[in-house]
């Protein structure tokens, strides 16, 4: 019985070191290397990120070089989007219309060293675009100024392009980018931005394809102020108008608004552009100013409120009827020290409200600043992102 015991044992030992023989001649795994893009790939964006995964090893090493061989300058980051895949970036974005080849090696728990390579084509594109941008990089602006994007053409891909448009501001605000035609978004928060915030619009668009072949020539950052509030109310029932520098009334002028045959727009306007001197012309909206109800008149102090000829200005001509009867083609008519004094006091993005005029309300016809006409609801559903 003890022979029996000490051989049971003993055949117990001599499985258990064959078990642990066998686990340490076990083969370490070779690396495993995958790229993206992939090999062949063509009509890339100059902007994808150029991803590389490795299992079962570490990376060692990464180049990318052009169609010529040439080395191109770049750097290994994690990726924020899943830590396990590694990301090279270019110190300068790459090239549409050009061949690029991306290699990278790895080291297994082998000790061996395994390679990959992927060539792939940048998109060329039939044609790049660059939008126009308002406010101006520097300038500052009154609380109703929205961000104002202008393409050439009208964009197909609209959720790629908005997508692309980053907003930052040091008074954080809830403001959303909307589509007023095909080839113009506007952003503004749901109420007039806060005084004195500064304001960043990054447009990321270099690599984003619009559609229809169209792709984006280069990135703009424009940055730009919110000045002081200055909201004046133009009443056409009463005849004045009152103007306030934040919320506090300083000014109660007597005004005369458009005529019962040419009435001004109810509604929100926004401040544009100031003219010391200015020729008001009727045949500039199709009237000939020799014309029956035509005219070509030189004014002072001119605040332009629309697109459509609407201004704030002096006419010395309707100082007697300024308080008590309509009688412009549609403008704010003041005196010409009041005038003055409001043009003193007025900026680009300042916002005038004219109402209870018989004239409709100001629309998307009358000028390219109408927005604050629009609900909120409304302006959020002409996101192309929503």
């Amino acid at each position: 019985m003890v022979g029996a015991v000490l051989l049971l044992a003993g055949c117990q030992d001599d499985g258990d070191g064959g078990g642990a023989a066998a686990s340490s001649s076990a083969e370490a795994e070779p690396a495993e290397v995958s790229l993206s893009p992939a090999d062949g790939s063509v009509d890339v964006s100059p902007v994808v990120p150029l991803e590389i995964t490795v299992s079962d090893g570490d990376l060692q090493d990464v180049t990318v070089t052009d169609g010529d061989g040439a080395p191109v300058a770049g750097n290994v980051t994690d990726s924020p989007d899943d830590p396990a895949v590694d990301v090279w970036t270019p110190d300068v974005e790459l090239a549409y219309g050009t061949s690029y080849t991306l290699t990278a090696s790895a080291e297994g728990g082998d000790e061996e060293t395994v390679e990959q390579s992927a060539t792939f084509t940048t998109v060329t594109p039939d044609q790049v675009s660059t939008p126009d941008i308002g406010p101006l990089d520097g300038q500052t602006v009154g609380v109703g100024m929205p961000i104002r994007v202008y393409f050439d053409e009208p964009v197909a891909d609209q959720a790629s392009v908005e997508s692309n448009l980053h907003v930052e501001s040091s008074t954080p605000t809830d403001g959303v980018w909307s589509w007023v035609s095909d080839s113009e978004v506007h952003f503004r928060p749901s109420t007039y931005w806060p005084a004195y915030t500064d304001v960043t619009l990054s447009a990321d668009l270099y690599g984003v394809s619009f559609g229809d072949g169209v792709w984006g020539e280069k990135d703009r950052t424009i940055e730009f102020s919110i000045g002081a509030k200055h909201v004046s109310v133009a009443d056409a029932g009463t005849h004045v108008i009152d103007v306030y520098d934040g919320d506090q009334l300083v000014q109660s002028y007597p005004m005369s608004a458009g005529s019962p045959d040419n009435p001004s727009h109810n509604g929100i306007h926004v401040v544009t552009e100031l003219n010391r001197d200015r020729i008001m012309d009727s045949s500039t909206f199709g009237v000939p100013s020799d014309a029956p109800g035509g005219y070509r008149t030189p004014v002072e102090y001119a605040v332009r409120i629309s697109n459509n000829g609407e201004f704030v200005h002096a006419a010395p001509w309707s100082v007697a009827q300024q308080g008590n009867t309509n009688v412009s083609h549609g403008c704010i008519n003041m005196s010409t020290e009041r005038a003055a004094w409001f043009f003193d006091f007025s900026q680009a993005g300042d916002v005038v409200e004219i109402k209870n005029s018989i004239g409709p309300p100001l629309g998307r016809a009358d000028g390219d600043i109408y927005d604050w006409t629009i609900s909120w609801d409304e302006w959020r559903a002409g996101s192309a992102l929503q």
